[in-house]
């Protein structure tokens, strides 16, 4: 068979075991064809050698981030490989493989690539140089692929697919394999092993804690006010139930990175919300105090820690449940490489033979979280007379939205107020992509989710920045039924970078959707009004503009009704989002300037750096 047929067939025949339960574990083929790979793999697929399933896609970056969606709702027990042709198709996927890498998340890149026998060169969209003759834009996924091969004959398939296998199934080295395939060696035959091709099981084992278990449970003794940071390993490990009863046993509060929000509920008694840049008061109140920090399944990003200001007890100590060593020995951490579910069990069997419960006590936890569900309540209620504000869409959303509904975001405002004020209930039912927020993920994030959990309803909730960046994949949603609801919240700018600007002395230069002044020059005139609900209505979708908050309740309802995608335009006062929460993040000032304000925000700046950790 051709090199093509022999790669969808070896793709169709894996699975995945954790916990005695199989899971097929490549869904499908996204791909958008062209001189490059339609020939080779878009002949395979068209004479279905196997039974993967393949989808049309519209825009090379949207389809890979619509396989990476899939695969995070998944848990990392399911993936999609994607294929586009040579030249600028490969490289709309780069960025998109980044985010997969970041986030740790499984998907397989099948890029075309120039004649391996170099015959025809240079062909259409060839990238010459005079340094390295074998180089393609291929290349460039090399930095953000976990694992990079090209297939120069047909034989070396067989290795290459095994170890990107390897790789794809190992939940401390995942993220975004590339295989480029030169187009003639697509099409050419080789006589394949049958062994080779027969149904194939890769196991995935939860490691449990080493010798490090009794170094973290003799501190977690001797500290009086301990936290726990959830990140996304804990729901990646389904460790969701044991950490709820690991915190109500010991009294150890616990704060949520973005990937980890919704690993316990809102209003589980020690969930103090969100922890660093977008964090909660109390949250962030309780990490500054932390005498010890229990990390679990956490990459510690700048985020997570404040820009590593958010430890301010000088006898803090750091320990880190993970799987990755990257991670787990971040922060001068004391580390258990472990699978969160198996590492949060064994130390709360060795704590509870102790008797070890932390100094916090309930009332203490309990005005705490009283205090901060009143703040949150405020800015849902936070109403203005001349429009909707953001933060109280949000407020209508979360009262219409129930325990089966997704909600997906990724970048701008909106993932600091999800994190703040977004209550959680039901499982997997908050999907954030804050490892790279990337602008464009939303709309295609939401078609994955709805892919890996077709019976639920999945929202996006997305900026009109990222909006107009890429929504190419809502028509994929149109051309595979699969009805996702695009909620665009329209305050025409780039509303979280133009209130960073501000923050820090600005007067928002360049990020505010204007038309140039004629007198002027600057881009200082009138906003543009865009009409974002007939944008979807122009592709098929249902349109629904929004100005009220009763329009909006209205808009929730028709979207639910059977029918194809929906996008509601919901018009939304610039500047409307939270404030700060004591999470100070490092986005560095001009140290001269002619600017009064930007000069003390340096000098704020530099008091600030005082309080970091370096380490």
């Amino acid at each position: 068979m051709t090199v093509a047929q022999a790669l969808l067939r070896y793709l169709d025949q894996q699975y995945v075991e954790r916990d005695g339960v199989e899971h097929k574990f490549v869904a499908g083929v996204l791909g958008i064809f062209g001189h490059g790979n339609v020939l080779g793999l878009g002949e395979a697929l068209e004479q279905k050698v196997c039974g993967l399933k393949f989808v049309q896609g519209h825009n090379e970056q949207g389809m890979v981030h619509a396989a990476v969606a899939y695969a995070k709702q998944k848990n990392r027990l399911g993936m999609w490989a994607c294929t586009s042709s040579i030249g600028p198709g490969a490289l709309n996927m780069v960025t998109a493989a980044a985010g997969a890498t970041i986030n740790r998340l499984p998907v397989l890149l099948l890029p075309g690539d120039y004649f391996a026998d170099r015959q025809p060169d240079p062909v259409l969209q060839q990238l010459e140089g005079n340094t390295d003759r074998t180089a393609s834009v291929n290349d460039a996924f090399k930095p953000v692929s976990v694992y990079w091969d090209r297939i120069t004959r047909p034989e070396q398939l067989i290795a290459s697919l095994t170890q990107a296998m390897v790789v794809l199934t190992d939940p401390s080295a995942t993220g975004a394999v590339t295989i480029a395939l030169p187009q003639d060696v697509q099409t050419e035959s080789w006589d394949f092993p049958a062994a080779w091709l027969e149904r194939r099981v890769w196991p995935i084992r939860r490691q449990a804690p080493g010798l490090e278990l009794d170094g973290v449970v003799d501190l977690i003794r001797q500290a009086a006010h301990p936290l726990a940071i959830a990140g996304g390993g804990v729901k990646y490990s389904g460790a969701e139930t044991v950490l709820a009863d690991f915190a109500a046993r010991f009294h150890i509060p616990v704060v949520e990175t973005q990937a980890g929000k919704g690993s316990l509920p809102w209003n589980h008694p020690w969930n103090l919300g969100g922890v660093g840049v977008t964090g909660s008061q109390p949250g962030n109140a309780l990490a500054s105090d932390a005498d010890f920090i229990l990390a679990v399944g956490t990459r510690l990003t700048d985020f997570t820690t404040a820009s590593k200001q958010a430890f301010q007890n000088p006898q803090a100590v750091v320990a880190t449940i993970n799987i990755n060593r990257m991670d787990a020995y971040k922060l001068r951490a004391v580390p258990l490489i472990a699978d969160a579910r198996v590492g949060l069990q064994d130390l709360m069997d060795r704590l509870g033979r102790a008797k070890y419960r932390s100094a916090y006590e309930n009332d203490a936890v309990a005005d705490a979280k009283r205090n901060w569900d009143a703040e949150v309540d405020r800015w849902y209620h936070a109403s203005n007379q001349s429009g909707l504000t953001q933060t109280e869409v949000l407020g209508v959303l979360n009262e219409m939205l129930g325990p089966d509904d997704v909600i997906v975001a990724a970048a701008g405002s909106l993932p600091g107020d999800l994190h703040r004020l977004w209550r959680c209930v039901g499982v997997d039912n908050y999907h954030l992509e804050y490892g790279f927020s990337c602008m464009g993920y939303e709309v295609a994030g939401a078609l994955g989710v709805k892919w890996a959990q077709p019976d639920r309803s999945v929202f996006a909730l997305v900026g009109d920045g990222s909006f107009l960046l890429l929504h190419s994949e809502l028509y994929t949603s149109l051309q595979e039924d699969t009805p996702i609801t695009i909620i665009v919240l329209d305050n025409q700018g780039f509303g979280s970078i133009n209130a960073l600007q501000k923050a820090h002395g600005s007067q928002g230069f360049g990020t505010e959707f204007r038309r140039r002044n004629p007198l002027s020059g600057d881009l200082n005139g009138d906003c543009l009004d865009v009409d974002f609900a007939h944008i979807g209505q122009a592709l098929g979708a249902r349109g629904l503009r929004v100005t009220t908050r009763d329009q909006l309740s209205e808009a929730i309802l028709k979207a639910r009704q059977p029918g194809p995608s929906t996008v509601i335009d919901v018009k939304v006062l610039p500047g409307t989002a939270t404030d700060s929460y004591g999470g100070w993040w490092r986005v560095d000032v001009a140290s001269t300037s002619t600017s009064a304000d930007v000069r003390r925000a340096f000098d704020v700046s530099q008091e600030e750096l005082k309080k970091v950790w370096w380490t």
